[in-house]
């Protein structure tokens, strides 16, 4: 399964530029729509386009396993 580490970049970037970063503003800044961000922030294992992760590692100015981490299945 994938998991997307997006909350943790948004901190990162609310830190770093000391403000507030909305689903909102991600959403205008990359294209993506905000369902699909919403997906990644709350849904285990949604799935995402790799045009969408290239626009948000551009947008976090991060590597793409700062945005999406592999977790292998725990299941027998």
């Amino acid at each position: 399964m994938l998991r997307y580490k997006l909350k943790e970049q948004i901190a990162e970037k609310e830190f770093r530029e000391r403000r507030r970063v909305t689903v909102q503003e991600i959403a205008q800044a990359t294209g993506i729509t905000r369902n699909t961000l919403s997906k990644m922030l709350n849904q285990h294992g949604a799935s995402v386009r790799s045009e969408n992760l290239d626009r948000l590692c551009a947008y976090f100015g991060c590597r793409i396993e700062q945005i999406v981490e592999f977790v292998p299945d725990q299941s027998p």
